[in-house]
């Protein structure tokens, strides 16, 4: 079970060339994912050993997920077509159009990495970095020929999260924005591009979530078990299909001001009215009832808008209750 040599393009086609640099669990994925849509992926790490057994190790699991029918039947068979272990990161990177980085999230090594990566690198090659915390910019410093650097952030499990954030930094030019997207949907992922600042979009949310329900546990209102209860089963049962503005659009704008002066009596300052929400209903646009919001739905496709809710609420339901209860306990 072992690749050393780059896989050759099946005949008549000529596959997209990628590196993936840092082999772990989250550059793993990564690579396994842009394999599988595709692309010819070269694996590197700190040695050819390391990078060696975590190409072994990519395919031990790809079996696995076919077995448990996470994925299609044959993907094992893409993967040793598409995936190779290189000796170094110059090797993987030397012809590579796209070379997505995947190191500790220490700023040092990252930046030992990149200068690594974009000296071996074809000047046109883009350059993107899974970064969850660092700032682009800073990252950018040590790349050479920034405007071909980005951030390309995947979530864990990344073969199996279909959202990908894509991060540039003020002079990231707007071709290698579009060269990133087009590599993450051929992959089968989704995109949202954002604006280079601290915690980005995904984890500012998730750690806005996490800071209110840490302090609902610290002062006694409730316990972890009961505030994942009711993220889980609330609100949180809604986010597969809908993302906030959508929810507030259906709940009503004016129902949404309504609750944040009514939060305001105890917490001020911590619920302020946002203005984009303020200015919306004195205009008069409450949502999905007045035919105008944040999403703009037009009044004549509510009536199929919530259809669409209610029939997924209940698939959402009927899956949790297939699946079971999560061994968490």
């Amino acid at each position: 079970m072992t690749s050393t040599n780059p896989p050759t393009a099946s005949e008549g086609t000529e596959a997209r060339k990628i590196a993936v640099v840092g082999s772990g669990y989250m550059g793993g994925g990564i690579a396994q994912v842009l394999a599988l849509g595709g692309a010819r992926v070269a694996l590197a790490d700190v040695s050819a050993e390391i990078a060696q057994k975590n190409y072994e190790r990519l395919l031990v699991e790809s079996d696995q997920f076919v077995a448990d029918g996470l994925f299609p039947a044959g993907s094992t068979e893409i993967l040793k077509q598409n995936l190779w272990a290189a000796k170094d990161i110059e090797e993987a990177v030397g012809d590579a159009e796209f070379i997505e980085e995947c190191v500790p999230e220490v700023l040092e090594i990252k930046h030992q990495t990149l200068a690594r990566i974009s000296a071996a690198a074809q000047p046109n090659a883009v350059i993107g970095s899974n970064t969850s915390t660092i700032s682009i910019a800073a990252l950018a410093e040590a790349v050479t020929g920034a405007e071909r650097f980005l951030g390309v952030h995947f979530s864990n499990p990344s073969p199996f999260i279909p959202g990908v954030e894509v991060i540039p930094h003020a002079g990231t030019a707007a071709s290698t924005v579009g060269t990133a997207c087009d590599l993450v949907h051929a992959a089968g992922k989704q995109t949202a591009v954002v604006k280079d600042v601290t915690g980005f979009v995904l984890n500012r949310l998730q750690y806005a979530l996490f800071h209110e329900a840490a302090q609902l546990v610290e002062q006694g209102i409730a316990t972890a078990d009961d505030v994942d209860t009711l993220v889980r089963t609330t609100f949180g049962f809604r986010l597969p299909f809908f993302g906030p503005f959508a929810i507030a659009d259906m709940a009503g704008l004016d129902v949404y001001n309504f609750c944040y002066k009514s939060l305001q009596t105890e917490f001020p300052e911590r619920f302020a009215t946002p203005k984009i929400l303020s200015d919306l209903v004195e205009a008069g646009k409450l949502g999905t009832k007045t035919g105008s919001g944040f999403l703009n739905v037009p009044a004549d496709r509510t009536p199929e808008l919530i259809a669409y809710r209610n029939k997924a609420y209940v698939a959402m339901q009927k899956l949790i209750e297939e699946l079971g209860p999560a061994p968490i306990n």
